[in-house]
């Protein structure tokens, strides 16, 4: 199901008529059009596939005249219908003057973008609008040349809504916007919420998204990154899912940045940090080059502005062909001209030989804005599996990160500790040896983290359920082990400052 070339020049239902939005909603929910009524209908094989732009199995399973049937073929699969079976369950009326549906000749009506069902975090029904044919975003192929389309939702929607830290805010800022999800999500929790893109279409989708979801609607404004910002306008929250393709030329405005290499990338972070209030957080999805003879973690501290905390994770690292080979892959360029698709491939791989590139990293950047004199910044890999939404785990590694600021050695043997929830310790060593080689500690919510201790850590996680300060279990500790109190105290706050910027140790 690709995306047609007609796409950006096919009418979009009307943006100022929220009543019939809001007519159309009320029908939507009353035929069970939801993330939960589709997996009843479809089951869950064929609901799977819709997310892989695979439409045969719901085809096979929307056969009959139920009225969700009838709302899956025309929204979801994009067929014709029967006007007179689609008078049984919309307003169809008002759907075709507010421009929701569109006659096709004879006596049936097609809907005009994809209306896709989608399960807010705290069991909403939402429904998220994109081009026909583009409701499933990122790479894997909606096989679309066409530079203006508005893509739905993908992977890097929702992992970017997941990391999101969810506070109540006056003021949160969506940068490219696209279909609208990530403005949707922060309309739950913020006052205010402005959303920007450099495609006019993308703008006018995200106040479809709103109003057929039933949230307010958001400040939406028109230009590139920070441009549409005012001077001296900041924000509690910023998040971007943005253009981050390292590619030649921007061909394709819903992916390719535009710029050199990694440049949109690094600008975004760069020009974040004066647009956030104190306490802000500014977290985006991004790609960054792996440069031959430098460091990809230098790289990505000199993205970080001043006066800002922040939190670099990378989750993939592809080589540049297999770079390459996926996105071209994503805009179908394999299924055309065999020569064109080389000749492509090899452009891109000279552009990156040309600057040197080796590979390109993919992750998570979170910012925070803080007053502090000496910020703190973490760049690590973590490609192992986590556990979503991660927004409250964010949240609390930046709280720790104050939390060990503010206490030095003499502070921290002072404090008391309560073992992480679903923490387990895991002994690795030979069959039949009497001690083990190392010990780890293991998380099984949030990041799920493991680390190795050796048995003074292991004792001390151990024993730690508040009741007693760090420096009196490490007494205990010393005497047990026959060790110098002394000397253990001096040696092991680094060890306990590891476990709490890692989660595994909570201050009581």
């Amino acid at each position: 199901m690709g995306c047609v070339s007609e796409t950006t020049s096919s009418p979009l239902p009307s943006a100022d008529r929220p009543d019939i939005a809001a007519r159309l909603r009320d029908a939507l929910l009353g035929a069970s059009f939801t993330a939960d009524g589709l997996l009843d209908l479809l089951g869950a094989p064929a609901y799977a596939a819709l997310a892989r732009s695979e439409t045969v199995p719901a085809l096979r399973a929307t056969r009959g005249d139920t009225p969700l049937e009838t709302l899956v073929r025309l929204f979801l699969l994009q067929q014709p219908v029967p006007h007179a079976r689609v008078a049984d369950v919309l307003p169809v009326d008002a759907c075709l003057e507010a421009g929701w549906l569109t006659r096709t000749g004879g006596d049936e009506v097609a809907a005009t973008v994809d209306v896709r069902p989608y399960g807010g975090p705290g069991g909403e029904d939402w429904f998220i609008v994109s081009d026909l044919g583009c409701a499933v975003g990122g790479a894997g192929g909606i096989g679309s040349h066409d530079e203006g389309v508005v893509l739905g939702v993908g992977g890097a929607s929702t992992t970017l809504a997941g990391i999101t830290v969810r506070t109540p805010v006056a003021c949160a800022l969506d940068l490219g916007t696209g279909s609208g999800i990530q403005a949707l999500h922060a309309a739950q929790h913020a006052t205010r919420v402005t959303a920007t893109d450099l495609n006019p279409r993308a703008l006018h989708i995200t106040a479809l998204t709103l109003a057929l979801s039933g949230a307010p609607a958001a400040d939406l404004r028109q230009g590139s990154l920070f441009e549409p910002v005012r001077d001296g306008e900041t924000f509690d929250l910023i998040v971007s899912n943005p253009p981050f393709v390292i590619s030649p030329g921007a061909r394709l405005t819903y992916r390719d940045g535009g710029m050199s290499g990694d440049d949109l990338c690094r600008s975004l972070v760069q020009e974040a940090g004066e647009r956030l209030n104190e306490g802000g957080f500014a977290q985006f999805l991004a790609n960054w080059q792996h440069v031959e003879g430098e460091d990809w973690q230098d790289r990505l501290r000199s993205w970080v502005p001043r006066g800002c905390d922040a939190w670099i994770v990378q989750r993939e690292v592809q080589d540049i062909t297999q770079y390459a080979e996926l996105w071209l892959r994503d805009a179908g360029d394999h299924r055309g001209d065999p020569a064109e698709y080389q000749a492509r491939y090899d452009a891109w791989l000279e552009e990156f030989e040309a600057r040197k590139v080796k590979a390109v990293g993919f992750g998570w950047i979170t910012l925070r804005r803080t007053g502090t004199a000496e910020p703190t910044v973490t760049v690590e890999e973590w490609p192992h599996p986590v556990e979503q939404p991660l927004g409250d785990t964010v949240r609390a590694h930046f709280e720790r990160l104050d939390y060990l600021r503010s206490h030095d050695d003499a502070a921290l043997l002072a404090a008391h500790f309560k073992l992480a929830t679903e923490v387990v310790q895991e002994q690795v060593g030979l069959p039949g040896a009497e001690d083990p080689e190392h010990v780890v500690l293991r998380q099984h919510r949030g990041m799920r983290r493991a680390t190795k201790v050796d048995t003074v850590g292991a004792g001390f996680a151990g024993v730690c359920d508040g009741t007693l300060s760090a420096g009196r279990i490490l007494d205990a500790i010393a005497q047990l082990m026959g060790e110098d109190p002394v000397l253990l105290r001096d040696r092991t706050p680094a060890q306990i400052r590891l476990l709490v910027e890692q989660g595994f140790l909570d201050p009581a």
